[in-house]
C-alpha cells in the first residue's frame, strides 16, 4: 500500500519575499530570484530597431526637431524611437521613413506585427501602446533601376517575357 503524500501547511510553502531596492533589484544575493531578469533600456531599443528595420518597406527612422538631432549626435537619444517604461508599462513611438510606392498601412501593420512578436519572444511582455508615425516616403535604394543610360541586354529574361510565354510565375 502506498502512503499518501504529506501535505505541507500553507505557511511552510510560502516563500518569503525578497528585499529590493528602488529599481526592484534584490539586495540579498542569497535570495533566489525565480525566473526574473533585468533588461536594459538600450537592449529594448536595439530589439525595436532590429525588428523595425527588418520589416519590408521600412527605409529608416526619421528625425524630429533640432534638439533631438543634437541629442542624437552626442549619443543621448535614439533616432526615431521613443520608449516609455514609466509605471511598469511599455509604450513605443516610432518615426519611420517608408519606401515610396508601397501601401503605408500595410507597412505599418508589418512593423506592428514584427515588433510585438520580437518583444513578446524576447521579453515575454506585451506592448501596452505602439504608435507609428510615417514621416516621409523615399525611393528605396534597391528599387533604383538605371535603364536610361544602358540598353537592355537582348539575351536577358524579363518578367514580361515569362508572362507572355504562358509560364506560371508565382
Amino acid at each position: 500500500m502506498i502512503a499518501p503524500a504529506s501535505r505541507a501547511s500553507p505557511q511552510a510553502r510560502r516563500i518569503q519575499p525578497s528585499k529590493e531596492d528602488a529599481r526592484g533589484v534584490p539586495t540579498d544575493p542569497s535570495t533566489p530570484t525565480n525566473g526574473r531578469s533585468l533588461v536594459s533600456r538600450r537592449a529594448i531599443v536595439d530589439l525595436i530597431r532590429s525588428a523595425t528595420l527588418g520589416s519590408y518597406g521600412v527605409i529608416g527612422f526619421a528625425r524630429r526637431g533640432r534638439a533631438r538631432r543634437l541629442a542624437e549626435r552626442i549619443g543621448l537619444a535614439p533616432r526615431g524611437i521613443e520608449l516609455d517604461l514609466s509605471g511598469g508599462r511599455l509604450a513605443i513611438d516610432l518615426d519611420l521613413i517608408v519606401a515610396n510606392g508601397l501601401p503605408i498601412a500595410e507597412v505599418a501593420r508589418q512593423v506592428d506585427s514584427a515588433l510585438r512578436y520580437a518583444l513578446r519572444r524576447a521579453l515575454e511582455r506585451e506592448v501596452d501602446r505602439l504608435t507609428i508615425h510615417v514621416d516621409g516616403l523615399r525611393i528605396a535604394p534597391y528599387d533604383l533601376h538605371v535603364t536610361a543610360d544602358r540598353p537592355r541586354d537582348p539575351r536577358a529574361t524579363a518578367p514580361d517575357d515569362l508572362a507572355a510565354s504562358g509560364t506560371d510565375v508565382a
